[in-house]
């Protein structure tokens, strides 16, 4: 109505210019326009036109655009491949917002800080491109074992979930000076580099975690680099909700703190990571056999929900959804654990398109991950990534879990594990591959031999000059409480002793190598948070030489330290 309005206006404009002015022939177009443009609806009109016109044209570019041109190749590549948008597929219910509240709600997207409007279609995208908790294995291999023995060993054992039982810990072969020199080196293929000092590492619950977060706290303490401690010193970050940068001591929007290392437990979420850590950092983490991680979670997680009902792995795999609570807020510990703590649904679709797109927004996310059943390969490769020297990676294994405590699945079971962990199979089978990828692309199979053994040499080394008898001890042998581990569930943590009388610097070395978890970090927040003093008292002024002390007339008690009174006897 309004259209039809505005073109009768135009049209009256029109004809009492054409009166005015004399005849407009329909072969003069400028004088038509011309006579049009005078009044204002034919002002309003002609911009109308252009407006539209201007708007078609952008559409037109925009599809002539190159596809290369795009946002982002990993976008596009998603697209192509899943037929899903980006954004959505990240935010769908299905894949990662669930319910993984204690209280069994929904949980919603954060509340956009003042920084950050919106989660935007970055949610597992980087921004900007950078430049074990429980190893129950004795993962250290014979030193004369190759890499590529190993490797042929995983891939078959790959069909029933288990890989090879490693060998006793610290037996070592002689290795030539040059080897051990070429692997203490901070090189790179024979190139200089510079150590990596921003880190991010995802702590994956049952991974051989604690024994690369002790790696870490030891590097951090060693160069004064600050951490990213949970608030109040705790030692995991409001696990297992959605980590979010408010639950870090020390940081506050108002004037954001940026921190070197972030490494204890959390549930993976980019966005509020990036605001408590450099925009350099590398991340990282370390995965493990999913057969193995729930046979390890059922012992050391007995008391969860899924598992408190029965005897057995075997008996909760016959009927799981008879135990297993999707709304329980431990659930995560039952399944797909791994996938849980990279922030994703344990209870989502596991269609081929959803797993390529979590794999895709995890490569996205992380420079590199680790598989702890190749730990010390694993090292080798963490040391080339971060340009460390050998000393750096150098470890005994934390956490570890008593064999007594371990028992054989058998292939059935294995499989039905396999099944019920579907989505953390699909992120190991996939990551170990990488793994093994860029080992060969990076470091190459010979070198990568020699510095497995320099590496086992040097463990075995430090072995000898510090602990007593030759190895892990279990709870009750440990003589130093300090380096006591704790005990959880139905497992046997193990720990260490260490030798007497061994000289400062040495004591202090061996020390950090078997310091558990709980007890480092600690140690690490009231350095990096030291309390503040004790108020002093102020000391009563010097009497006179001679002068008696005066008495002041003591003041009135406390409420809890007055004598009881009687009561008076009731009057009639």
């Amino acid at each position: 109505m309004e259209r039809h309005k505005v073109n009768l206006e135009v049209r009256h404009c029109y004809s009492t210019t054409k009166r005015e002015q004399g005849d407009i022939t329909e072969a003069d177009p400028g004088r038509k326009l011309s006579a049009i443009y005078r009044c204002q609806p034919g002002r309003l009109w002609i911009s109308f036109s252009l407006l539209v016109l201007l708007l078609v044209a952008l559409q037109v570019v925009e599809k002539l655009q190159p596809l290369g041109s795009c946002q982002c190749e990993l976008e596009r590549d998603l697209q192509q491949t899943t037929g899903h948008e980006l954004s959505s597929a990240l935010h769908s219910p299905d894949l990662l917002w669930e319910d993984d509240s204690p209280q069994g709600q929904r949980e919603t997207e954060p509340a956009p800080a003042s920084t950050e409007d919106v989660f935007r279609m970055h949610l597992y995208l980087r921004q900007e491109a950078p430049p074990g908790s429980s190893q129950e294995e004795s993962w250290m291999q014979q030193p004369g074992e190759s890499s590529e023995k190993a490797e042929d060993s995983y891939k078959t054992a790959l069909q029933t979930g288990f890989l090879p039982s490693w060998t006793e810990a610290f037996k070592i072969q002689e290795v030539t000076p040059g080897e051990v020199r070429q692997a203490r080196g901070v090189t790179s293929q024979g190139k200089t580099c510079k150590p990596k000092t921003d880190i991010v590492f995802l702590k994956v619950h049952k991974s051989a975690s604690s024994t690369v977060m002790n790696i870490l706290f030891r590097f951090g303490e060693m160069h004064n680099l600050t951490f990213a401690f949970p608030k109040g010193g705790g030692f995991q970050l409001y696990y297992p909700h959605h980590f979010l940068a408010k639950f870090v001591q020390g940081f506050s929007p108002l004037s954001p703190r940026r921190f070197n290392i972030l490494c204890h437990h959390m549930r993976f979420l980019q966005p509020e990571v990036q605001k408590v850590v450099p925009n350099s950092a590398i991340y990282f983490s370390i995965l493990r056999n999913p057969v193995q991680l729930m046979e390890s979670s059922f012992v050391y997680y007995k008391g969860a929900s899924a598992f408190s009902r029965v005897r057995s792995l075997e008996e909760f795999l016959s009927q799981p959804w008879r135990y297993y609570d999707p709304a329980s807020g431990d659930r995560h510990y039952a399944r797909n654990l791994m996938t849980f703590d990279f922030g994703f649904n344990p209870d989502g679709d596991a269609s081929p398109e959803r797993v390529q797109l979590m794999l895709k927004a995890i490569e996205a996310s992380f420079d590199f991950l680790l598989i702890s059943e190749y730990f010390d390969e694993s090292m080798v490769l963490l040391k080339e990534m971060l340009c460390w020297d050998l000393d750096s990676v150098v470890s005994f294994p934390l956490n570890s879990r008593d064999s007594s405590t371990k028992s054989p699945l058998p292939d059935s079971v294995v499989e039905k594990l396999k099944a019920w962990n579907r989505l953390d199979w699909e992120i190991y089978t996939h990551f170990n591959r990488t793994f093994w990828e860029r080992l060969d692309r990076l470091i190459g199979r010979e070198r990568l031999r020699r510095e497995v053994r320099a590496l086992r040499q040097r463990q075995a080394e430090l072995a000898r000059a510090c602990l007593q008898g030759t190895g892990s001890v279990g709870p009750k042998d440990i003589k130093d409480s300090s380096l006591r581990p704790l005990q959880h569930g139905g497992a046997r943590i193990l720990g260490y002793n260490l030798k007497q009388g061994l000289p400062r610097e040495l004591e202090r070395t061996c020390r950090r190598l078997v310091t558990p978890e709980l007890q480092y970090s600690s140690l690490l927040y009231k350095k990096q948070f030291p309390p503040p003093p004790a108020p002093e008292s102020p000391r009563p002024a010097a009497s006179p030489a001679g002068a008696r002390p005066k008495l002041r007339a003591p003041g009135p008690l406390p409420p809890q330290l007055h004598p009881p009174q009687r009561p008076e006897p009731a009057r009639n």
